[in-house]
């Protein structure tokens, strides 16, 4: 069976050429569908399996990707298992579906942000704090 790579490339948010054709939630969140899929919608509390990519919507930097954590993650949908941005965005997402996920800084990790765990000083960041993130996004299996 062959592999799918998502997009790992993005630019800062101001000149994303996807954007303009993103919907607006009443969270802020914004997404895009590049494709839709067939499959089932996610209700609450559905296991949903998807690839993704996040990136610091400032300058495109990965700071994680499923590929990298070894396969797909499954999570149980609308749970709170997941930062409020990406458990919104699962439920709007049909099995096969692509999107660019744009997720606001106060559905993220705020002004927390996210500290490096190697990080024996504790002052390095994965995530900085209020920073907005953009997922791509690869809903693979819903059940």
């Amino acid at each position: 069976m062959a592999q799918r790579t998502l997009s790992t490339t993005t630019v800062p948010v101001s000149t994303d050429s996807l954007l303009p054709r993103a919907v607006t939630t009443a969270s802020g969140l914004r997404y895009a569908i590049r494709q839709r899929g067939i499959g089932p919608l996610p209700q609450r509390g559905d296991r949903v399996t998807v690839h993704y990519t996040g990136l610091l919507a400032s300058d495109g930097h990965i700071f994680d990707t499923s590929v990298q954590q070894g396969g797909p993650l499954k999570v149980k949908a609308g749970q709170g298992v997941v930062i409020k941005g990406f458990d919104e965005a699962l439920l709007l997402l049909p099995a096969g579906s692509r999107a660019r996920v744009w997720i606001p800084a106060a559905l993220a990790y705020g002004p927390k942000g996210r500290l490096d765990p190697d990080d024996d000083a504790g002052k390095r960041y994965i995530i900085p704090p209020n920073a907005n993130l953009v997922f791509e996004l690869e809903v693979l299996k819903v059940k």
